[in-house]
């Protein structure tokens, strides 16, 4: 089982995001779990490309204090919306026995859509637990209604399996 904590980077972890407070709560307990159980956290950032003001060397790129890196923790850029943009990523990824993967971050309807059918796509077994994604208000849906969309409609029983934090910290709890 490995951890993947994508995009939760300064520029975009604000109060626009629906539910900021639990979002960075269950996100922060989904990574202290993971390092407590041995389970890998594995950072993806997107980078827009140099003079956008969210790439490598500005602030808004960098990851978000509540849940930043550890020494020794991975971290890989990617420049599309799926991290398996990042073919580093996509190798690493391949070549691990445990084909289950832990999705968190930002934003619901861009990254994390793309990671998780990317993901599933190669044969993953992808898990989102509940409550560790966000995104914001767009021209066609407010921000609750995307998270809820996504989490509740178009993930389960297709993409991924969507579980609660506890059941999550369960799996890591009794993981390989």
């Amino acid at each position: 089982m490995k951890l993947l904590v994508i995009d939760v980077q300064k520029g975009i972890t604000n109060e626009k995001l629906y539910d900021f407070d639990g979002f960075i709560k269950n996100t922060a307990l989904v990574i202290d779990t993971a390092r407590k159980c041995g389970v890998e956290v594995i950072y993806v950032q997107h980078d827009d490309g140099p003079g956008s003001g969210f790439s490598v060397g500005d602030d808004a790129f960098e990851i978000a204090e509540q849940v930043k890196p550890v020494d020794g923790e991975k971290i890989y850029f990617k420049e599309i919306n799926s991290c398996f943009g990042n073919k580093q990523l996509a190798e690493y990824l391949e070549k691990q026995k445990d084909r289950r993967l832990v999705i968190v971050g930002l934003q619901t309807n861009f990254c994390i859509d793309a990671s998780v059918k990317s993901a599933f796509e190669r044969g993953f077994e992808v898990i989102i637990p509940k409550g560790t994604n966000s995104t914001v208000d767009n021209d066609y849906m407010d921000a609750e209604t995307t998270c809820r969309y996504y989490n509740e409609m178009m993930w389960p029983e297709r993409f991924a399996k969507c579980v609660s934090v506890d059941e999550v910290i369960t799996m890591m709890e009794h993981a390989d």
